[in-house]
């Protein structure tokens, strides 16, 4: 294994493997102004939601590398604490890629890129009209980690007003990402689209308590079969299968030929059913597989 010490690197190299490792990262489409009102658009990668009561959202425009420069961003908010964060579809993703060219102060970056200019209702800096959602935020604090190259310049904001477009959200109200089709930030030239095969569900354990991996017995845990998600899926459960359930569920079709073909193919095909979520399935396969 590569093992690094950040003091023995350059900067360049210790930003490359965080930016690389360190992903998915959602994008800030950052839109601010200046004290003179001029207008400034542009993404951050370091970004992030940190609370709902306040809604809290943190968003960092570190100090340039190469010569400790800092951004437009960070000068405008610390004129007029106040930010407009939209977020970026992949409908969206060239032009702002394209709004984080390091244009001369004062440069509208909705002109360069090719955004509409859509009012705010709370605050001075334009949203995006192109964006599904756009959050009207209150700069709240802005905290420096450092004065050197790389350092980051934590910007807290408050989200006091919001707009989501209506085509995003799903029966019941919530936001669809499917329909939101956001966009991440990756290492390099690299992002990533959330869409189709990469989003999927894992079953939180808030309401319930697992059994954890550890309650797994040996002969299933130590499986050559299982992967460690689906020891996951299976140690999430709160109580095992009684020997009722087991005893019919051997009854199905089919079940009875995998059994017979001996433990491998039973855990074989319990990995298989957990691929589908059919944990309880899965627990009942493997039990009669070891328990008869």
């Amino acid at each position: 294994m590569l093992t690094i010490d950040p003091k023995e690197i350059s900067l360049t190299q210790m930003q490359h493997y965080l930016q690389s490792a360190v992903t998915p990262r959602p994008i800030a489409f950052a839109s601010t102004v200046d004290k003179e009102g001029r207008i400034n658009l542009s993404p951050f990668s370091f970004f992030n939601v940190f609370g709902t009561n306040p809604p809290l959202l943190v968003f960092s425009p570190s100090r340039r590398v190469r010569d400790n420069s800092t951004k437009h961003t960070l000068e405008n908010v610390l004129e007029v604490q106040q930010v407009v964060i939209n977020i970026v579809n992949y409908a969206m993703v060239q032009q702002a890629s394209l709004a984080s060219t390091e244009y001369a102060k004062g440069v509208n970056e909705f002109i360069k890129a090719g955004f509409t200019e859509a009012p705010s209702v709370k605050v001075a800096p334009p949203r995006v009209a192109e964006a599904p959602v756009a959050m009207e935020c209150q700069v709240l604090q802005v905290v420096p980690t450092g004065n050197e190259g790389g350092a980051g310049n934590l910007i807290l904001c408050e989200v006091i007003y919001m707009h989501i477009r209506e085509e995003i959200l799903d029966a019941d109200g919530r936001i669809d990402p499917f329909k939101l089709d956001a966009v991440a930030r990756l290492g390099g030239d690299w992002y990533c689209r959330v869409q189709g095969d990469s989003i999927f569900k894992v079953p939180k354990p808030v309401d319930r308590l697992g059994i954890g991996v550890d309650a797994i017995p040996p002969m299933i845990r130590y499986s050559h079969f299982l992967t460690g998600n689906d020891l996951g899926l299976l140690g999430n459960i709160e109580k095992l299968p009684d020997a009722t359930e087991c005893q019919q569920y051997r009854l199905r079709a089919g079940i009875h030929q995998v059994l017979q073909k001996g433990t491998n193919a039973a855990h074989q095909h319990a990995h298989l059913l957990l691929t589908h979520g059919k944990v309880q399935e899965a627990w009942m396969m493997l039990l009669l597989a070891h328990h008869g």
